[in-house]
């Protein structure tokens, strides 16, 4: 067996299959990948969209987050996708574009060349938009899109999952126009303000998902990729260790009991993810020397600023009960027999209903519409707001700053979820959470954009097998508790604007006494009580210079080494708005042309 290639990849989840894929296609390049996880490319849990958290607890690395002081010191599972495939096997398929502004931000903090202008191609060579019938369109109210700026070639395929016999997909749309927030233009344009339908990453005419692990691992493989799963890489190799620049030589991987080298030519390429990365550099000797010398961890490149940055966006939601004859997916998350039956024999036969739908199918972004300059008795501008609670801003959160107090920028992503919420559930497994009531319920949930706090994420030992320490340090910065109120109130206020109201009963039931939400106190303690994570975890290496936070440069390579590369979410300076998962395949390809020389 040739354990010598160009590149090894170690990871082969989201970014790793796209570098692998396209590295491969110079025909005398040699390629290894190094997956942890399974293939579960015919796992149906994988395949069919509405199955997604079922699979979860499976393909996953069990890590939980330290008790969040701000939470009420809830422990949180920050899961993230242990398969070929990475998280794009396991999420909820949302395939939502990013602000513009917040991309923007990556190069005024530092992270050159990387601007969404720059990306925006790169979005457009990951997907292929698959539309609907015309009636399907305009009753989805997706006049807005542009199809020059969207995908006609790429490996994911993008469909809109609402259907033309929802009626809940309608009202959002006209529910947001009457308020004043129909959507301004294409996300995908970087427009990104109002209600709209959004994409997912489901073939429309399979009715599966679509991810990096049969999309782009396939190609990958049949042009002579050798991918190996279930193979944990326990360090990185490195000659030069006395030297201003070492080199990495290859990579050391548990692989059926037994610890094997693998030997690069070239690069390494580092895509484990927001917690893999950071865990593989300091186990490699790649980080805090104080933290190394604890557990006897040669220093290879002193760097603090490794496993720091760490960010992700909370949510929550409201559930309210509906009137009777909407149709929701209650029934199925109360894991009902005939229900369920009934959902799998329209999928098997027809390809239609609930299970052809994963998680969000209509979202919206949204300033605090009491600060929004629509608004004519708003009672201060955001900008005012801000700087009441941001008294000596460092450069980072000058930047949310910088976008929060434009006009039309969003401070959060409002989404619906057609069943209930139980977000008190004290399990932490999920949005959804278990002890669901008997009825129908239509949530309305919140997801922040850009949060003020920062976390980090360590390893605990060195031991490869040991868990990381993970504090993503949530509401420590306390403008993101306020914000996130607001937003919040603004959602209670949603359900009762027309048409959206006609579908929610007066004075019905909701998924606990407290999200009858009054003002913004009752707001904070409901989002103390029940804020979970998105698990839309980045930022750990960040990619920025070395003096500002920086763990890579603008060509991905980690500061103090000639030839490893970290292509992942860890390099995120900053959290990209809404669902990542887009981003990470923009970025990924984009990250493949530099390693090829093309930028």
């Amino acid at each position: 067996m040739d354990t010598s290639a160009d590149y090894i990849i170690v990871g082969g989840g989201t970014a790793g299959l796209v570098i692998a894929s396209r590295l491969s296609e110079d025909p005398d390049t040699s390629i290894i990948v190094l997956e942890a996880g399974k293939d579960l490319t015919q796992d149906p849990r994988v395949q069919i969209p509405a199955l997604f958290t079922t699979i979860m607890a499976e393909a996953d690395y069990g890590l939980t987050s330290t008790p969040q002081t701000s939470l009420n010191h809830r422990t949180l599972k920050t899961t993230q996708g242990k398969a070929l495939g990475g998280s794009s096997a396991i999420n909820g398929q949302a395939f939502v574009a990013p602000t513009k502004a917040g991309i923007d931000a990556w190069a005024s903090l530092g992270a050159t060349g990387w601007t969404f202008e720059n990306l925006q191609p790169y979005y457009k060579k990951s997907y292929t938009l698959q539309l609907p019938d015309a009636e399907t369109q305009v009753h989805i109210g997706i006049d807005w899109l542009d199809a020059d700026i969207n995908g006609s070639s790429g490996p994911i395929k993008a469909s809109f999952p609402a259907q033309l016999a929802d009626p809940l997909a309608k009202a959002w749309i006209d529910t947001f126009k009457n308020l004043g927030f129909g959507a301004v233009g294409d996300p995908f344009s970087g427009k990104s303000l109002g209600g709209y339908s959004n994409l997912a990453s489901v073939d429309s005419a399979t009715k599966t998902r679509s991810y990096a692990a049969p999309a782009y691992g396939g190609p990958a493989a049949e042009r002579g990729v050798r991918i190996v799963t279930k193979a944990l890489v326990q360090r990185i190799l490195f000659d030069g260790a006395d030297s201003s620049d070492v080199v990495a030589t290859g990579v050391d991987a548990l692989i059926g009991g037994q610890v094997q080298t693998f030997q690069a030519k070239k690069e390494v390429i580092l895509c484990g993810g927001a917690f893999g990365t950071p865990k593989i550099l300091e186990l490699s000797g790649i980080g805090n020397g104080e933290l190394l010398h604890q557990f006897n961890i040669p220093v290879t490149v002193h760097n603090p600023n490794v496993g720091e940055n760490l960010q992700d966006h909370l949510m929550t939601g409201v559930s309210f009960e509906a009137v009777d004859g909407v149709v929701t997916v209650d029934a199925l998350l109360r894991q009902e027999p005939e229900a369920i039956a009934a959902a799998m024999q329209q999928y098997t036969e027809h390809k239609k209903g609930p299970m052809t739908i994963g998680g969000v199918q209509s979202c919206a972004f949204m300033p605090i519409i009491d600060f929004h300059a629509s608004n004519s008795q708003r009672e201060s501008t955001m900008q005012e707001y801000i700087a009441t609670l941001l008294p000596n801003p460092d450069e980072r959160s000058k930047a949310i700053q910088k976008i929060f107090i434009q006009p039309n920028e969003p401070t959060c992503m409002m989404f619906m979820f057609l069943a209930q919420a139980n977000l008190h559930d004290d399990t932490g497994d999920s949005f959804v959470g278990s002890s669901l009531q008997q009825g129908n319920f239509i949530s309305l949930g919140l997801e922040t954009n850009l949060p003020f706090s920062r976390g980090n994420a360590h390893i605990s030992s060195a031991d490869p097998a040991a868990k990381q320490v993970i504090d993503p340090r949530y509401f420590s910065h306390p403008l993101d508790l306020e914000i996130m109120a607001r937003n919040l109130l603004d959602v209670e206020r949603l359900h009762k604007v027309a048409p959206l109201s006609n579908f929610i009963k007066p004075n019905g039931r909701r998924n606990h006494p407290d999200a009858f939400l009054s003002d913004l106190e009752s707001a904070k303690k409901y989002l103390r009580d029940t804020a979970k994570t998105a698990y839309h975890f980045c930022g750990t290496a960040a990619m920025l210079p070395r003096e500002k936070g920086g763990v890579v440069d603008e060509q991905l390579k980690v500061y103090g080494t000639t030839n490893l590369r970290v292509c992942d979410a860890s390099v995120f300076p900053l959290i990209p708005a809404a669902n990542i998962m887009s981003s990470v395949y923009a970025f990924a390809e984009r990250g493949a042309d530099i390693i090829r020389g093309r930028i």
